[in-house]
């Protein structure tokens, strides 16, 4: 049992759309044979860009993608990836599969993506291996309007008109592959690397900082005791892993324990954002400085068979109720969480896509992305949860999980997760004075808890009309069924 109270007299903050954003690294099969297919090839693409996937992530209005890295984009000289094609150097690509990377993918392909999509571009720049001229000359390549050497360049390339960018990285992850730098000395390469991106021909640049570590507050206090002024948003990275970084557990075969734990795990992101943000009000109160999760998501080991450098996992109901809970979250925090990038967008780790060759699917996560973008750009409305727990062996969480957001039109939209694996759950919202009369809902749910979607039945796990619902002066009532993800509808 639950009842879930919708607190619509105390509206919050805007539940920016960027919360929905994507993350596409070079790395495994993400950029090619994923998103990259090149033109020449039989699959059906736009200048080389897979149609199927353009299209697939149209439909859930995909806001902003992170590239090129990652871990990627600290060796990651951009020059090498502008100009023909076949006159680009290769490089190694030491972190993800020791590959050879032809550099066929650069800015202008990206960039291209982005317009395809319809989805702002994150671009991140290299701190770890790079200067602070070659990041400063990128900006001038992407953004100056007059002549100049590197605008001079673009144009030579096939681009007369600059592009409009908006989110800007100095660095990835510079606490790790970024360069094992103490958060002091990043703190001071930040001030550095930032003060010669410009804002050229009316361009104007929103620069965001590496930011923690997962629980690392201290990386927090000290970025923002050193450089808040000169950052508008700050990174957080932060992956639900069951067991440990060596042995990380299967994303198809698992057991309840291991169901349990993902969930649990995923819960600790509310611990965390609460945490870094109170950090962030010391310096910040007016909460000017964005904090970006700019990598979430769940992590498990490789699929048999698979290099495991390409970091390729299936995706199950339970990385759909992951998803879920972490929008939540990332909804209850919208005051200062305004954007978030799922890590990944195709073929690597919590992946909204599949492909192999010319087949391609939609998995569990991605559904839910689609059924949750009611809630982007809507008004956050807090919610009270009173529920059962979920109990499993000595440990337990609450069973339900909620929240809610009232669009222009005024509608209410309502997102439930059922994190019990086993029982249904009845869930009552209180209507005091009257309310809505207009329900409908969808949902999303399997008869495993390990059910997801492959090549040979590729909507094993797809959304369903929820039904169940009833309706009466003082409440709405819900059945929820175990393992379960929905989004109501109020009107």
């Amino acid at each position: 049992m639950a009842t879930v109270t919708i607190l619509t007299d105390q509206p919050g903050a805007e539940i920016s759309p960027m919360i929905y954003g994507h993350f596409a690294e070079h790395l495994g099969r993400c950029i090619y044979d994923g998103l990259w297919v090149g033109p020449e090839s039989p699959i059906p693409n736009v200048r080389g860009i897979r149609s199927d996937i353009v299209e697939a992530l149209r439909a859930i209005r995909i806001p902003v993608l992170r590239w090129p890295g990652g871990c990627f984009a600290d060796e990651y000289h951009w020059q090498d990836g502008v100009g023909p094609r076949e006159q680009r150097p290769a490089m190694l690509n030491t972190h993800w599969g020791g590959v050879t990377e032809d550099n066929s993918f650069g800015t202008h392909e990206f960039l291209d993506l982005c317009d395809q999509l319809g989805c702002e571009p994150y671009i991140c720049g290299n701190v770890g291996s790079g200067t602070v001229r070659e990041m400063q000359q990128w900006v001038e390549y992407l953004t100056f309007a007059g002549k100049s050497p590197m605008a001079d360049l673009r144009r030579a390339n096939g681009r007369d008109e600059p592009w409009p960018i908006h989110y800007f990285g100095v660095g990835n992850e510079n606490w790790g592959c970024g360069g094992n730098m103490r958060p002091e000395y990043y703190a001071d390469l930040y001030r550095q690397y930032q003060t010669y991106l410009r804002n050229l021909s009316g361009n104007r640049l929103f620069k965001i900082a590496c930011g923690a570590n997962s629980a690392d507050y201290r990386w927090t206090e000290v970025l923002m005791e050193a450089a808040a002024p000169h950052m508008d948003g700050l990174s957080l990275h932060y992956y639900t892993v069951p067991g440990n970084w060596r042995d990380k557990g299967s994303a198809t075969r698992f057991d309840e324990a291991e169901w349990f734990e993902v969930l649990k795990k995923t819960l600790f992101m509310d611990e965390l954002i609460a945490t870094h943000a109170g950090i962030m009000d010391e310096y910040d109160p007016g909460k000017r400085v964005a904090l970006l999760v700019d990598e979430w998501g769940t992590w498990y080991r490789v699929e048999p068979g698979t290099n495991p450098g390409f970091l390729y996992q299936q995706n199950s109901l339970r990385d759909a109720l992951a998803a879920a809970i972490n929008f939540n979250i990332f909804h209850k925090h919208a005051d200062r969480v305004r954007m978030a990038n799922i890590a990944q967008t195709v073929n690597v780790l919590q992946a909204m896509v599949l492909t192999e060759g010319e087949r391609m699917l939609l998995t569990p996560t991605y559904h839910v992305f689609e059924m949750f973008q009611v809630h982007q750009g809507a008004t956050h409305l807090p919610v009270e949860i009173a529920c059962d727990d979920y109990a499993f062996g000595d440990e337990s969480i609450p069973a339900v999980h909620a929240s809610a957001s009232r669009d222009s039109e005024g509608a209410i939209h309502l997102s439930l997760v059922n994190v019990d694996p086993v029982n249904a759950c009845q869930i009552t919202l209180p209507l005091p004075g009257g309310g809505p009369t207009d329900v409908e809902g969808r949902l999303l749910t399997a008869d495993t808890m390990q059910a997801h979607n492959a090549f040979d039945e590729p909507e094993a796990v797809t959304p369903i009309t929820l039904t169940g619902t009833e309706v009466t002066p003082e409440a709405i009532r819900i059945t929820l069924p175990s393992k379960a993800v929905a989004v109501v509808r109020l009107a």
